[in-house]
This record gives structure tokens, sequence and C-alpha cells, in this order.
């Protein structure tokens, strides 16, 4: 009950509701008056995973047909790196002693969010690193960042996927890949100013990383990732959100230790 009306609650401040009426507080009608854009992608022999990695997504088949009994029935096994596909890095990825992903509370993957617009800036340029610049326009058009929102930026990437040479800037595989890797992510000094000034809850983008392909230390996934901000990689769908009035879902596979792992990730928008 108390997860329930904490939504509820949220999705009617993010609609302009300034208090819950009586015949608005069921949730199955307060859900009934928006819509769910899915920002996940599917999980294919296609998923693109870090170039490094030796191993992808594998899906093999136990059984797929008529039984003896003569009722149809399939089942799977399926194997993937944690890392790869829409998916969540939790903070022990790069912070010694943070929180793996089961140990992320609820409360840190679902919530009121924004979608930052970076897409014009960033085609030109693959190497673009958003800037707290890219932020405080954005802050002069729509109004301050709200504290414990969650904060999805929209490089434009999104629409090369999964085509790994122009996503990832490369097809090759194996380390050396590594190098030749371009495509935007987030300024280090635009997350430290984020994590001092706006407190959110959890950051997003369309690309592999947060970091930028030519990245060599993963600082910003260090600045997050140390204050337990996890983060959503390789998103879906942007170019459906418009810039305010989102509520963020995000469930990632539950995995004891993890860190990171699958994530199911999606967005309430309230209809026009």
């Amino acid at each position: 009950m108390k997860l329930s009306l904490q939504i509820i609650t949220g999705i009617f401040l993010l609609s302009g509701c300034k208090q819950i009426s009586q015949q608005e507080s069921d949730l199955t009608e307060l859900l009934g008056k928006g819509k769910w854009i899915d920002l996940t992608y599917p999980f294919s022999s296609q998923t693109l995973y870090w170039p490094a990695y030796n191993s992808s997504f594998k899906l093999d088949t136990i059984f797929n047909g008529t039984t003896a009994s003569g009722y149809f029935y399939s089942a799977y096994t399926y194997s993937a790196p944690e890392h790869g596909g829409t998916h969540l890095d939790a903070p022990v990825h790069f912070a010694a002693g943070k929180q793996p992903v089961d140990e992320i509370p609820f409360e840190n993957l679902n919530g009121p969010a924004v979608l930052v617009d970076v897409s014009a800036q960033v085609k030109n340029n693959p190497d673009y690193l958003i800037s707290i610049d890219d932020l405080q326009k954005w802050e002069k058009e729509y109004g301050q960042i709200p504290n414990g929102d969650i904060i999805i930026f929209r490089t434009g990437f999104g629409s090369y996927y999964p085509d790994a040479s122009k996503y990832f800037g490369t097809s090759e595989k194996g380390p050396q890949a590594v190098e030749k890797l371009h495509f935007p992510g987030i300024a280090p000094e635009m997350a430290r100013w984020l994590v001092s000034n706006r407190h959110i809850r959890a950051v997003g983008l369309d690309t592999p990383s947060i970091d930028y392909g030519q990245s060599k230390n993963f600082e910003t996934h260090q600045v997050f990732l140390g204050e337990n901000i996890p983060a959503f990689e390789n998103l879906a769908n942007l170019d459906k959100l418009p810039a305010t009035g989102l509520y963020i879902f995000a469930m990632p596979m539950k995995i004891k230790g993890g860190s990171g792992a699958p994530l199911r990730i999606m967005a309430w928008v309230r209809k026009m």
C-alpha cells in the first residue's frame, strides 16, 4: 500500500494535480489516464554487448513442440553478460562497497523523471560530452530539475541500435576494439555538478555507457555509482518521450551481488 500511494502521489504531481481526489484515488483508474512507453530493447542474438566481452546473449531450446501427451510445450535456457542491451549499472560496478543489484532500493529505480535532449549537439560530434551548460539551458526552458528526479539524456544514438559499427563506432570485437569506440556520454564535471546540486536518484541514456566512448578511466561512472546512483544504459524509444511529465519504472533482474543486470524499463506519460 505504501508503494502504491507513493506511485500515485508521484504521478499526480507530474500531472499537475495538487491533491489526490477521491474519484481518482484508485491506481488502476489513474494509470489508465496515461500511456506506457517501453524503453527496453529485446534480448536476442542482435543484442549489443561491450566489445571487449567474449560472450553475448544465447537462447538454447530445452523443448519446443508437441509432447507425447499431445499438448504444446516450450522451454529455453539463456545466458548473457550482466552489461549489455538495455541494462542497469549497479553502484558496485565502479565503487567498492556500494550497492549491488539486489540491494538497490526500489525508490532509486522508479520516480518522476525528465528528458534532456542533446541530439542536436551530438549530430556532428559522436564524442560529444553532455555538459553543465546543456543542463542549465534545459532548466532555463523547463524549470529547475527537482531533487529526487531521474534524469534521462537523449543523444539520438538510439536510432543506430543494433548496428554495432554506428552505435559503438566500430564493429570490431576484443580488447583492441575499446580504443576505437566513439559515442557520446556525460561529462564527469557535469556528473559532479548533478551530485552536488540536484541530488538525482538515477540517470540513463541511449548509448552503451554513461561515459563517452573514448573515456579511459570511466570517471562519470565513478562519480554517480560512488554516490549509490544507479545508471540505465542502452535505452530505447527516447524519441517518444516529452521533456517533462514522466514517471519511470525500472525493473532489473534481481541478481544477488550483481554489478549489473538486464533491465525492463518503462515510462508512464499522461495522455494529453
